[in-house]
């Protein structure tokens, strides 16, 4: 019988996982250098689906000071649904802190020489990753693959982010208003997340107001977010664009996305259900 890959994922979600990287990695935190290593691990904590990097002990520039504990992840805080992959364990959401971790070890400080600035580690109980400790990666000023600084998070070498250009007739309706309508989308098809429907700026029906929220994707780039503003009720951080794209996502450029969970999807004049996501 054969094996869908997204269920063995989904199988191994609540272990510890990890993955060694060719590259160097590097920290920097108050204008020091953490670590530097050509040795550091991918590392995926139990229950996490967002990687983080663990360099070995010996190639860390400071002294590690061991933490109290930190509380355990409540179930509230702790559920989001990825469909047909979190199902075997709980997954905890990427807005649950690095300080909570599902599994055991010791939480640490590490403190710079002559600085009041320390950054966040963990050193965690396997048998596997004794020597190594991982760091948090937004407690840290800056990471550095080889030469070239990374944003957000570590990407994942297993993650891909794929784009492709359709004629299929896509519309986007809410409270009985057409936000968006198109027969040019790109459609943006990523690992283990819903399909993304990306509009053309003139395909937007609606008026869209900036909002102050930002975010940060590792692979695509810093997104924007929008308000949609109807004449019954505005919907904060309902769209987001990218001004400034990675150059492997730069037909992004321009086009608007919006939380299609939220609304009315029609694709060819049928109207689809709507998916349950983190975002719903």
């Amino acid at each position: 019988m054969g094996v869908r890959i997204r269920d063995l994922l989904g199988r191994h979600l609540g272990e510890l996982r990890y993955e060694p990287t060719a590259k160097r990695i590097r920290g920097m935190l108050d204008g020091q250098t953490l670590f530097d290593s050509r040795k550091a691990l991918l590392v995926w904590e139990p229950r996490r689906v967002l990687p983080t990097y663990a360099v070995p002990v010996a190639d860390v520039a400071c002294e590690l000071v061991p933490e109290a504990a930190a509380p355990a992840a409540s179930r509230t805080e702790a559920v989001v649904e990825l469909p047909d992959v979190a199902t075997s364990a709980p997954v905890l959401s990427p807005a649950v802190p690095f300080r909570i971790h599902a599994g055991a070890g010791v939480a640490l400080k590490a403190w710079m020489p002559g600085s009041s600035v320390a950054a966040e580690a963990f050193r965690p109980d396997d048998a596997d990753l004794r020597d190594y400790v991982l760091f948090s990666f937004d407690s840290l000023d800056a990471w550095l693959e080889e030469d070239e600084e990374i944003i957000g998070h570590p990407r994942d070498p297993y993650w891909r982010v794929d784009r492709r250009r359709s004629s299929q007739e896509v519309e986007l309706r809410l409270d009985g208003h057409t936000l968006a309508s198109t027969n040019r989308p790109l459609l943006v098809f990523e690992t283990m997340l819903p399909v993304r429907y990306y509009f053309p700026a003139d395909a937007v029906r609606v008026p869209l107001v900036p909002s102050d929220t930002r975010s940060i994707c590792p692979y695509k780039g810093r997104a924007r977010y929008w308000n949609v503003e109807l004449p019954e009720q505005t919907y904060p951080d309902f769209a987001w664009t990218y001004a400034e794209p990675f150059i492997e996502t730069a037909d992004l450029h321009g086009l608007v996305c919006f939380f299609e969970e939220r609304a009315d999807l029609l694709l060819d004049g049928v109207p689809q259900p709507r998916r349950r996501t983190p975002w719903s």
